[in-house]
């Protein structure tokens, strides 16, 4: 069965050098988590100058805020990740979280061409993986499968609606994938996300899920981007495709949000445009021998970033933490697993990774949700340890 081994190799960024990392570790000896930044092989505590993440986001340039913030030594980042899967960890020793502290965890759906025909596709199949394939080539037929050039909103995706709507085939998805208005959801609480090397939650009720690997903004409560990191935006396909009523069953589970490694946050040789053109690719390695691969550039995506941290944060909707924001899946895995023709599911003990050149990698184990670590450490408990250490 494959396991969760972390190493700085597998996890920092190609150019992890001379990158802006924060991240999260919790540190025992505290009883709370710890704001961090990577310098050279280990990692520093700077709570003392940024008691949350949420307050180093806030900065007006979170990248030298970062770099010039002082901190203790808490050990190798070597040391850490290989103590953070549960299976193998010293509860005495730190171990790496998920990036987020206080921040909302927002998602975007439906932004590109393809996700959105996999959308559209779940919601015709009334959740049964085994019609999919049936339904996937009438639609295809219909409207083609390269919708990447058609800007929402546009009078040309006008167009192809009222065609849509004549033919009987029109959508909810199809309406926030090609119309003007983008379809943004809370995907988990904050403090509730978790990060790589460990359990990711699968609801035991499900029987048809994937991964969706995404790139994840950071958004400060000013709607500035000040950043960006991975996410795994797990997503329970039979249940959603029930009904779009039950997106909060689908997504908003135990462990279901993962996120991380380090937020990299954006500076002269990271910034949004290099995220418009990231390859984000996924690798699900299963416990039956079963191998996936897959990979798409944020470039295909329908909507800009921009665009889409505008329509979350504006004045219309505040956030005073700020926010996390799911782009939106690039890739709908497909690939045939048990039967011809049944298409793609979890298996329990799958691992996923997804990983990015400038953003390292995400690696997570899928279990049953009631299985993974409970989450039990909210923002009341950070409030309060944090004043017993004397950092508020």
């Amino acid at each position: 069965m494959p396991e969760l081994a972390l190493t700085p190799r597998n996890t920092l960024p190609a150019d992890a050098a001379k990158a802006a990392l924060a991240g999260r570790v919790w540190r025992p000896d505290v009883e709370g988590p710890a704001v961090v930044v990577l310098r050279g092989d280990d990692l520093v505590d700077i709570t003392g100058a940024f008691a949350t993440m949420r307050d180093l986001c806030e900065t007006s340039d979170p990248a030298a805020a970062l770099r010039a913030a002082k901190g203790e030594t808490i050990g190798s980042l070597a040391a850490i990740l290989a103590n953070t899967p549960p299976d193998v960890r010293d509860a005495g020793k730190p171990w790496l979280l998920a990036p987020l502290d206080l921040q909302a965890v927002k998602a975007a759906g439906v932004t590109f061409a393809v996700s959105m025909l996999e959308r559209v596709i779940e919601e015709k199949a009334r959740g049964n993986p085994a019609a999919a394939a049936t339904i996937r080539t009438e639609i295809g037929k219909l409207i083609g499968d390269d919708l990447s050039k058609l800007k929402p909103g546009s009078p040309e995706a006008m167009h192809l609606k009222e065609v849509l709507i004549k033919q009987g085939a029109w959508s909810q998805y199809l309406e926030v994938g090609i119309g003007p208005d983008a379809e943004i959801f809370t995907k988990a609480p904050p403090m509730s996300a978790v990060g790589t090397g460990v359990d990711a939650g699968l609801h035991p009720a499900s029987t048809w899920n994937n991964p969706e690997p995404e790139i994840v903004l950071i958004v400060a409560s000013t709607g500035t981007i000040v950043g960006a990191t991975l996410g795994n935006d797990v997503n329970l396909r039979d249940v959603e495709g029930r009904s779009a009523l039950l997106l909060g069953k689908a997504k908003d589970n135990n462990a279901a949000a993962a996120v991380g490694p380090f937020i990299r946050f954006f500076d002269a040789g990271f910034t949004l445009d290099h995220v418009r053109n990231t390859t984000v690719t996924l690798t699900v390695e299963g416990p039956d021998g079963f191998r996936l691969e897959g990979s798409s550039s944020i470039a295909k995506i329908s909507r800009d970033p921009a665009d889409l941290a505008g329509q979350m944060l504006n004045p219309n909707h505040q956030y005073p933490d700020g926010a996390a924001l799911y782009l939106g899946t690039m890739f709908a895995p497909i690939k045939d697993r048990d039967t011809p023709g049944g298409g793609f599911t979890h298996k329990y003990g799958d691992i996923v990774t997804i990983a990015a050149p400038e953003l390292g990698a995400l690696t997570n184990r899928m279990r049953r949700t009631d299985e993974c670590e409970p989450w039990t450490f909210g923002a009341s408990h950070l409030m309060r340890n944090l004043a017993k250490r004397g950092l508020l």
